[in-house]
């Protein structure tokens, strides 16, 4: 069974960080891209980033850029990503996302695994 665990979120000060992590299990890691999608509330779902376990790419939405790190131990088929710099506009529900490439897992996220989302608050 594919699972997708993700955990991390919570309420924060706009300017503080938050380390999001999702454990993948149940399908092969390195054949896989697995990131992280947003939906904030009556909005549709945002890419946010991703990394290729086969290839080692990695994807950054515009508007997290420098802020958002995202990184992967393949050891423990384990993903994160540390937000720094978090701004209220940050503030959705993060679900950790898996396909076979970058471009379906960011944009496509109906198409592959989604793990249940875990809420991020970033107050002003």
């Amino acid at each position: 069974e594919v699972q997708l665990q993700a955990c991390g979120g919570g309420l924060v000060q706009a300017g503080g960080s938050l380390r999001l992590s999702c454990a993948a299990s149940g399908f092969s890691f390195d054949n896989y891209a697995i990131g992280w999608v947003r939906q904030a509330p009556g909005k549709e779902y945002e890419a946010v980033s991703c990394i290729s376990h086969s290839d080692g790419d990695t994807f950054y939405a515009n508007s997290v850029k420098g802020r958002f790190t995202i990184s992967s131990d393949n050891a423990k088929n384990m993903v994160y990503l540390q937000m720094n710099s978090l701004k209220p506009e940050d503030t959705a529900v993060y679900y950790c996302v898996a396909n076979h490439d970058i471009i379906a897992t960011m944009f496509a996220p109906e198409h592959g695994y989604r793990g249940q989302g875990t809420q991020v608050t970033v107050s002003s």
